[in-house]
Formats: C-alpha cells, structure tokens, sequence
C-alpha cells in the first residue's frame, strides 16, 4: 500500500499523539510501525480489541502500568546463566508489577468474554519474586541490609570496626601531642581506607603508612600504626559483603532465567495491552466510538468529526459512498470546508483500518480499503503556476495507476492551475476513467461543468458546503445532492465590489451558465425551505415525543397513587374490621351481663339491648366515614322456619334462623359466624326489600373467615353462651366433627375477658378426641378463635 497518504490526510499527526499515550519505549516504536489491516475481519477484530479496552477503561479507569524497557534482553541473558545487575533486576520487578496490575484491573468489574481475554490470561504474575527483589534492593547502586541474614551480619561487622577506627583516630587528632604535626584535624579516606593529614615536614613523626601526598606536596595522608590492622579487616569484610551481594544477585538471576518463556508470552501480552491502552485513551479524548467494518466497498459516515480540529469548534458532517452512488463532487465557496470534509472521510476510514476508533456516531460504517489514493493540495490560492499544475498532473497520473476496486480517491481542485475549459474537461476525463477502473471517488471543484456532470451522470451525485452570505461565514455543513454556489458575485457586493462592475460581469457570462446560475439559485431557496421543514418537522417530533413521555409519566404517577390509596384502603379496611370485630366482642359481653341481671324483666333487658346494639351501629358507620341508608318500608315476617333465609332489616343483613321465637318474640339467628337474636318484627323476606333480582348481599364486616375451605360445619359460635353451655356444646360439636370425619373444627369464643376462652381450652386440653389445638391466625378470627385438630 502505498503510505504517501498519511502526512497529507494528517494520519501522522493522530499516530503521532497515540504514541505519547504509550508507557513502554517499545511499544512506542510498535505504533510508530503500525500497519493498517488487510482485509475487513482483520480490522474488525482490532476494532473490537480496542473497543473492549475502552471499555474497561472507562469502568475502571486507568491500570497501575509504569513503563519498563529493554526487559527482553535482561531476561534473556538471565536464561543463559548472566548474573542480572541491580537495576536490571528493579526492571524486573516493575515489569512483574506490571503483570500484576494489569491483572487486577482485568478483574475489576465483571464483564462477558472479550476479544482481549487471551492477552490477560497471557499475563503471568510473581508476586513473591517481585516483591523479593523490591524489598532486597533499594536502588540501581543499592542493596538492603536485609537482602540476607549473612549480608546483614557482615555490614554490622563493618560498622563496629569503623567505629572502633574513628574513635582511635579522633584520639590522635585530639592529642596535644600530635594534633600539631597535622595539616587539618580531619579523617578521610584513601584507597578505601582511613588516613590523616600529616604536614610533610613531619611526616616521620606520625608512625603508619603513606597512602596518598597532595598535589602541592605540602600534605601527605598517613594510615596511623594504630588503625591498620582494623582497615585491613574492614577491607576483608567489603570483600565478603561484595561476594555475598553477587550470590544474592546470581541466585535472583537464577529464579528470572526460569520465568521463560513464559515470560516472554507475558511481556508480549503487556506490550499489546499498552498499545491498545494508547489507543483507548485517545477515543477517549476524541469522542470516539467504534463503527461497523463494511464486507462490501461502501462506508458511511454519521456526524463524523475530524479528530484534529478543536470539537467545540468542528462541524459534524454525513458522508455516505458507494451505496447508492460511487462519486461525489463537493462543490462551494473557498473556505467552506470542501478540504475537511475530503481529509474526514479518507482519515476516519485511515483510522479505523489501523485499529482506531473514530469520531463518529456510533452507526457509522467504514471500509476495508486497499489503496487510499490522494491528491489534496493545502494551499487555497487563487494564483497556480504551471509547475504547480504539473505537479498536481504528476500526481493523479500515478494515481491512475494505482486505482481499481477497493481505493478511495480523494483530490481537491480537480484540474485547477489551468485554463477553466481545458482545465473542466480535463478533469470530467479523470472522472470517468477513474470510474471505469471501479475507484470510489469524493473531489472538490467549482467548476461549472462538474457540477452539471453529476447531475446528468447516474452514479455521481452532487454535494456543497453550506456558506452564510449575510456573514461572510462557512457553516461547515455538507450537502449531498445538491451542488453549490461559490457565491462569487454576492460575496463581492458583500464586499464592497460596485454594482455596475457586478452587473457588467453577469452580462458576460454565457446563457448556459446563467440558466445554471439560475437553477442553483433556485435549488438554494428549496433547501432552506426543505431546511425549516425539517427544523419544523423535528420540533414537532421532539414536542410529541415530549407529550408522550409527560403522559407515560402522568399516566405511571397515577398508577403509583392508585397503588397508594389501594394499599391505604386495605389498611384502613382492615383496621376497620379489627375495630368492628372488637366491638361486636364487646358488644357480646354487654349483653351477656344484661342478661345474667336478674333484676329486670326481660323486657327491659331486650329494651337495653337493643339501645346498646344501636348506639354502637351509629359509632362504627360513624367510623366508615359513610352516612346510613334512610329505613325503608318492609313487610315484617308473621312466622319463621328453622333454616330459614330472612333479611336483618335495620342491618340490611342475611341471616338464617337457627331457632323458633321464644315467648318474648326474639327469634335466633346467624350471621355469619355471629348468632343473635332479633325481634320477629324486625325480619323479612329478602326480595321484600328490593324488587330488582335478587343478589347477595353485602357480607357483614364482622365476618373475619378468609379461608374458603372452611364451612358452616366446620366452626361453632359460642358468643353469649355462659361456661357451662359452651363447655356442653364443644362436647357435642366435637363428637360430632369426629363422626363426620373432620380433623380440623374452629369454637368462636370471642376476646371479652378472657374467661371463655380460657375454660374452653383447658378443657380441650383433657379431651381425648383432641389432638392438639392453637389461637387463630390472622384471617381466622385471631384470639377470639381457638382451632382444634382432631385425632
């Protein structure tokens, strides 16, 4: 492939910052010789290797990755028995450091399996050999004391005897004697031992050895009598402690010799990480997403950017080729981003071909090119010298050759720099050869003639940069299929230009490039309007998808409260049913009392019952928040049935007579699991009340039953009954449940004081057709229930 194309579609420049983006000094030499995919799976894979890094990046952001170099040849000459030096080792380390990080930043966030997993199963981590080497050397030049428990010993050895030294020495410097033999009341070092500076004159009266004389003569250093036996000891100990640094260091080039050739998989691995590290935090600088890779010659570019130009400033533009047309003619004022929108479309497509990915809407559509082919001159000049022309000439000639199936061909000013006639033709002529050769094509010309070519030409298509006459200002925006103006005479006028001179240069101009002029202008007044159409078609798109959204929020919102108020209502329903159930209890025991008064008649008795039994009526309706029905008219029953269905007139109840009138007039019956008694009077039939179909009425909400499995002859009211009685009767109501086979049998006995309830489960406790038996659960009347299970 031909690799002019880099500098001029400024690929350079987008290699040249991913190479700043590297870590490690050969992966920059990687991008720096990077090649760009040869066929479209190729680059599909890079694309999705860089793809799945960008992701990790932004989720986890950036790795623990420090850059190493030259590692390759440390380990290499470790596995052939080399001794490693301490910077070589340290390298070592932060490249194992590296493995590691890289490692657990992989691991930081689940995610599926990714195109990059190999490289990261690749990864193989020492941690205890990196840490081995971090803690044993300090620097390049610097081991620690704690490398070895010999090496420890030998440096504290070393220590002691040049204390011991110092101390001698500072002695004779300090003696009377012979401080004044010396030049200065120092102690240095000469040769790696400890010396003092005699005065020459009297050199013979400080006994030692002569290690070293100044250069002026004046001075010599003397090792004293008294400290060469401990010099020579600590030069010994240096020599061991050297001998034990290069064991250390020998057996820690052992260990790394012994990584391969894992290691070697693993720095590979490291170096493509670091490459597609590079290249997601540039996608990420750019706003770059990945596009699809295209299986046939055609791409299509969404809101591209060119990734060099400031993206507060560029104007995104729609380029589309080689699906419905396979040439397009850009055509415009100077300055109006022509030159851009060619350098967009051959470096995004560029960019994805080498494994970048680009500054475009994610359903964009790149191709898999095999030659980009470009002739793009930086220069907008209005003067062209010949050389120029040749040069341009030069160029597409060698395009020409080149160009087939497979390239884009991109060239700005197509036969400008020479006559407009010869120059037009010329470039029509270049048009269609390079079409018969099967090249897609996007060049730039304000030539008339180019423009009417595309017009009349099936395959090529007209497109124009968009410019603001009243400004003076490019918008930047590219129009596909309709060609443009370059405006020359009202930019003039705008500028200054006479009108006369104008009008003067318009008479001059042929009939066919008035009719052109004409038409385009034409073409310009429907794009604006087709332009506010379209403003005014996505306004009202966005205000009903607006609506719809509010309604879908409105519509959620009162679902929401519904729910609320649905939830509060069983609430309170419930509470009320608690409420109601503890006064029909209360109610019970009030009237029992009244009963077991033996001193007043039972007139009197039914009188007070039946005031009690009203005013709390009128406490629980109060309580439901509803006002009472009015009474309605009813014609009362003469006589009744056992088993009989009647109608509670002043609580529009159903009830069923459970026993005849007694003398009084008080008829027994059952509501539900309540059983009471009601005047004779105050029964009906039920369609009496209501001519409409007869119905169920509403169930009391004392009725507190929620299982539907339980039946009438499951259960036994004994509300009202006195201990005696209701002891009889669960007697009776258990022999029975045992004929019939039940094993489960529910006694209402109520909460009232509690007596009831507690007789009678102590004398289910002795029973002995008793199994076991429990309170009520909620739904089954709680503790006003007791539930016994048969044997």
């Amino acid at each position: 492939m031909d690799t002019a194309y880099k500098k001029t579609l400024e690929l350079d420049k987008v290699l040249a910052r991913a190479v700043q983006l590297c870590a490690c000094r050969e992966t920059k030499e990687m991008m720096q010789d990077l090649q760009p995919c040869e066929t479209p799976e190729d680059e599909r894979y890079a694309l999705e290797q860089t793809n799945a890094i960008n992701s990790l990046l932004i989720k986890n952001g950036s790795p623990r990755f420090g850059s190493v170099s030259e590692v390759r040849r440390v380990v290499a000459h470790a596995q052939k028995g080399g001794i490693l030096s301490m910077g070589e080792l340290l390298e070592i380390a932060a490249t194992l450091r590296n493995f590691a990080g890289l490692s657990q930043w992989y691991g930081l966030s689940e995610h599926d399996m990714m195109p990059t997993d190999d490289l990261f199963y690749s990864l193989a981590p020492q941690p205890v050999l990196e840490r081995q080497i971090s803690d044993s050397i300090i620097s390049p030049e610097e081991m620690a004391d704690t490398a070895s428990t010999t090496l420890a010993d030998l440096r504290r050895k070393i220590r002691q005897t040049e204390d011991s030294i110092r101390t001698k020495l500072d002695a004779i410097i300090k003696n009377s004697t012979t401080n004044k033999f010396l030049q200065d009341a120092v102690v240095s070092l000469r040769n790696g031992r400890y010396v003092v500076p005699v005065r020459a004159e009297y050199r013979g009266e400080v006994g030692g050895v002569i290690h070293d004389v100044s250069s002026s003569g004046a001075t010599v250093f003397v090792e004293p009598t008294a400290v060469v036996e401990a010099n020579a000891r600590i030069m010994q100990l240096r020599a061991q402690e050297q001998e034990e640094i290069t064991r250390i260091l020998s057996a820690f080039s052992a260990q790394v010799g012994s990584l391969e050739p894992q290691f070697s998989y693993s720095y590979d691995a490291m170096l493509k990480i670091d490459l597609l590290l590079a290249k997601a935090r540039l996608a990420i600088e750019q706003g770059a997403f990945m596009p699809a890779v295209s299986d046939t010659i055609h791409f299509k570019l969404n809101k591209a950017r060119h990734p060099l130009i400031d993206k507060k400033k560029v104007v995104p533009v729609d380029i589309a080729l080689g699906d419905e047309y396979d040439t397009l003619v850009i055509t415009g004022p100077n300055t109006g981003g022509k030159t851009v929108s060619l350098k967009t479309a051959g470096l995004l497509n560029a960019m994805a071909q080498y494994g970048f990915l680009i500054p475009a809407h994610e359903s964009s559509v790149v191709c898999n090119f095999r030659e980009y082919l470009v002739d793009i001159g930086d220069e907008q000049s209005i003067e062209q010298s010949l050389s120029t022309f040749s040069g341009h000439m030069k160029r597409i000639s060698g395009i020409l050759e080149l160009a087939g199936h497979g390239t884009l061909t991109l060239l700005d000013e197509l036969g400008a720099g020479t006559d407009p006639a010869e120059g037009a033709a010329l470039a029509v002529s270049i048009l269609e050869q390079l079409r018969r050769q099967g090249s897609l094509l996007m060049a730039t010309t304000h030539y008339a003639e180019m423009k009417v070519y595309a017009l009349e030409t099936p395959g090529v298509v007209n497109a124009s940069c968009e410019f603001n006459v009243e400004t003076l200002m490019p918008t930047y925006k590219l129009s596909v299929g309709v060609p443009g103006k370059s405006n020359a005479f009202l930019i003039s006028s705008k500028l200054g230009i006479p009108q006369n001179i104008i009008d003067a240069a318009r008479s001059h101009m042929s009939n066919d490039d008035k009719r052109l002029d004409s038409v385009l202008a034409q073409l310009d007044d429907l794009k604006l309007q087709l332009k506010v159409a379209q403003g005014d078609a996505e306004k009202a798109r966005y205000e009903a998808e607006h609506a719809l959204e509010s309604a879908e929020k409105k519509r959620d919102e009162l679902i929401k409260k519904g729910e609320q108020e649905l939830e509060d209502a069983r609430r309170r329903a419930h509470d009320l049913m608690q409420n109601v159930q503890n006064e029909a209890y209360t109610l019970t025991d009030e009237l029992r009392r009244i009963q077991k008064d033996e001193k007043t008649n039972a007139a009197q008795r039914a009188v007070r019952a039946r005031e009690i039994a009203r005013k709390d009526t009128e406490t629980l309706l109060k309580k439901t928040d509803s006002k009472p029905k009015p009474a309605r008219e009813f014609v009362p029953l003469k006589e009744v049935q056992i088993g009989q269905e009647v109608l509670i007139a002043e609580l529009n109840q159903l009830a069923t007579v459970t026993a005849r009138p007694d003398r009084n007039g008080m008829v027994e019956v059952r509501a539900g699991i309540m059983k009471t008694k009601v005047p004779l009077s105050g029964l009906c039939v039920p369609d009496k009340m209501d001519k409409r179909p007869a119905r169920e009425p509403r169930r009391s909400s004392t009725r507190v039953q929620l299982d539907k499995s339980r039946k009438a002859s499951m259960e036994i009211n004994l509300l009202g009954y006195t201990v005696d009685e209701a002891l009889a009767e669960v007697d009776k109501f258990l022999d029975s449940g045992m004929l019939r086979g039940q094993q489960t049998l529910y006694i209402i006995h109520g909460n009232g004081t509690g007596a009831l309830r507690t007789a009678i489960q102590k004398h289910l406790r002795t029973h002995k057709a008793v199994k076991s038996f429990r309170p009520g659960r909620y739904g089954e009347g709680e503790n006003g229930v007791t539930v016994v299970e048969l044997k």
